[in-house]
């Protein structure tokens, strides 16, 4: 049951919590057929009291996405991941498949473990909130944000085309990135920010009444994803201890010498110069990102053009023309 162009008419999200749910949430707003799975009844009864279709049976989910031959959305946490995609390779090997899982390598050597390889193609849609569960969902989550989808060695471009139609149809802009480059930067973007987030909530604790009394929009807009669900940021953080230690290195030494240089000097001129620096520059290039355009999944090289246009931090906006389905 698929639309013209390949794009599937369904999407089977498995897992319904703040993401998953606001892909089911933004799927159907751009008129996209809907249905899920949860393993909580608590979310699978709000899902349905919302009008959507939901279960907590994965194996009866699983067998509709296979009769329709769903684009499936893996999004639960990562600890979860491997037992849902044996589930997936016993009753819908055969589906395209993606995920929203904050870390990349992980999924995609367990999809590879899973034998599920050629119909993969990973995405993760760069939005979020400080909130959790089925409830905290928005359609609106993904519009004008960033959603990476896959482009490791091997991609499907057909699938590759219904993971990228996904993503804009939810009101995003694709970049596409392999799963180590894609890590390496989350571990800089997303998962240090959680960490130093947690740093800084507890410094600011240890001050006791006086210092939270005090404590205006500095501290609550550095503290703010320190309000997630700490079992969700263990999951993505741990699962991305490769890329993260070496991060976490680095600005132990940046901290290390700021500290120095105020002991010693009496001075924090430098880190902040630097700081300052540095988010300039973040705001200038988010204010006119490159647009990717010519190339066509399945064409030759289209995996080695669209990492490079990824890496030089260019978007998708819209897929082009389907021209054939070599790679």
């Amino acid at each position: 049951m698929c639309e013209p162009g390949g794009v599937p008419e369904s999407v089977c999200v498995l897992g319904l919590g703040l993401i998953g749910g606001s892909v089911m949430r933004a799927a159907r707003a751009a008129g996209r057929e809907v249905f899920g799975y949860n393993r909580s009844a608590a979310a699978v009864t709000a899902a349905r009291a919302d009008g959507f279709e939901a279960s907590s049976d994965l194996a009866g989910v699983l067998d509709r996405a296979a009769r329709e031959q769903s684009l499936i959305v893996v999004s639960v946490p990562m600890p979860a991941v491997g037992a849902v995609l044996g589930e997936i390779a016993e009753r819908a090997p055969g589906c395209p498949l993606t995920d929203v899982v904050s870390v990349k390598g992980p999924v995609a050597e367990a999809v590879r473990e899973q034998g599920l390889d050629a119909r993969y193609v990973g995405g993760h849609p760069m939005a979020g909130t400080a909130e959790s569960g089925w409830e905290a969902g928005d359609a609106a989550l993904f519009q004008g944000a960033t959603w990476v989808v896959g482009v490791d060695e091997g991609r499907d471009p057909a699938v590759w085309r219904q993971v990228a139609a996904l993503a804009l149809d939810c009101g995003s802009v694709v970049v596409p990135a392999e799963s180590r480059e894609h890590d390496d930067a989350a571990a800089r973007i997303s998962h240090l920010p959680h960490v130093l987030a947690e740093a800084l909530a507890i410094a600011g604790a240890r001050g006791g009444s006086l210092a939270l009394s005090l404590a205006a929009g500095s501290f609550r807009d550095g503290t703010r994803v320190a309000g997630t669900a700490p079992a969700l940021v263990d999951a993505m953080c741990e699962a991305n201890a490769n890329a993260l230690l070496p991060v976490l290195d680095e600005v132990l030494d940046v901290l290390q010498e700021a500290r120095e240089a105020l002991a010693w000097h009496s001075s924090t001129s430098v880190i902040v110069a630097a700081g300052h620096e540095a988010r300039l520059a973040y705001e200038k290039r988010g204010s006119g990102r490159k647009v990717i355009e010519g190339i066509v999944p399945g064409d030759p090289g289209w995996l080695d053009a669209l990492r490079e246009a990824g890496r030089d931090g260019a978007v998708l906006v819209a897929l082009p023309e389907e021209e054939g389905d070599a790679r």
